[in-house]
């Protein structure tokens, strides 16, 4: 019953996180606000979201202040992951995008090896071969992709791995979910705000209601749900059976570009796509089979 928790929980992590342009491009297209101000309104909605729960579940909030200036540190890469996935999908097709940023677990992989002594191997380098030449065959479908919206989503891989081999060796991990969840939302919030307060358009007001519909749909989906449900998924049934199934991520955010955004499924995308889940599925094994 735990094992079937935890696959649950890892399928409504990764789908939900899938849905992120299902609900931000609509906000993006309308123009009534700009990527600054959605990112902040959307981890706003969050942190209420999740302090709300703290308080009513009578969470303690008072964390050591070293631990809070590392929660802070943590934050600012997870909100960068935020902001250049959301970026990217004024470039390239959200379904590419998101696929691109899945490879995440490579370069965690990769980051232990180099900085942690982790006994490195072949399977690594041929993963990252393989990887490579996906990201090249969805770069070359159609004219689809923008070489800006490329090296956005690579950036969001880079702050990603980096974010979750900082939970793993800062000891964060051994906080309460929630409470953690709340710091690392507060301090994307306070991130975001100050971007919008400078940014040219400065921090916009939410004019119509279904901005605020997708903006808060947004906040409580692929924001809140789906970090939460991750933190379950891994405590029930580990990180490897977890990271498997995030291949649902791209899987979905596929499948909702093509589907309603319109966006076109080249030959050339598809074999992209799957040589880029192989190459991932190829280190999460070899790290399952290390354990």
């Amino acid at each position: 019953m735990k094992n079937i928790k935890g696959i649950i929980y890892a399928l409504i992590s990764s789908a939900t996180f899938g849905l992120i342009p299902f609900f931000s491009i609509p906000v993006i297209n309308e123009g009534h606000i700009a990527v600054p101000s959605l990112l902040f309104y959307r981890f706003l909605f969050a942190l209420l979201a999740i302090g709300l729960i703290g308080f009513i579940l009578r969470k303690n909030f008072v964390i050591p202040i070293k631990t809070f200036f590392t929660i802070i540190i943590l934050g600012v890469f997870y909100a960068a992951t935020s902001m250049g996935l959301t970026m990217s999908y004024q470039y390239i097709p959200s379904g590419i995008a998101t696929t691109i940023h899945f490879l995440y677990p490579i370069l965690v992989t990769l980051i232990m090896v180099l900085f942690f002594r982790e006994k490195a191997s072949g399977t690594l380098f041929v993963a990252a071969l393989i990887s490579l030449f996906g990201i090249s065959m969805m770069n070359s479908s159609e004219g689809q992709t923008h070489i800006t919206g490329i090296l956005l989503v690579i950036l969001t891989i880079v702050t990603y791995a980096t974010y979750i081999v900082g939970v793993n060796k800062t000891g964060v991990e051994k906080i309460d979910p929630i409470i953690l969840t709340f710091y690392v939302f507060l301090a994307s919030t306070i991130m975001f705000g100050m971007y919008a307060l400078f940014s040219t358009e400065g921090l916009q007001y939410i004019k119509s209601t279904p901005t605020l519909l997708n903006i808060t749909l947004l906040a409580l989906l692929p924001t809140l749900i789906s970090d939460f449900t991750l933190v379950l998924a891994i405590k029930k049934v580990g990180g490897t059976v977890t990271a498997i199934l995030g291949s649902m991520e791209p899987l979905v955010a596929v499948a909702v570009g093509v589907l309603y955004f319109n966006e076109s499924l080249t030959a050339s995308s598809v074999i992209g796509f799957i040589l880029i889940i192989a190459s991932v599925s190829m280190v999460i094994l070899r790290q399952a089979k290390k354990r």
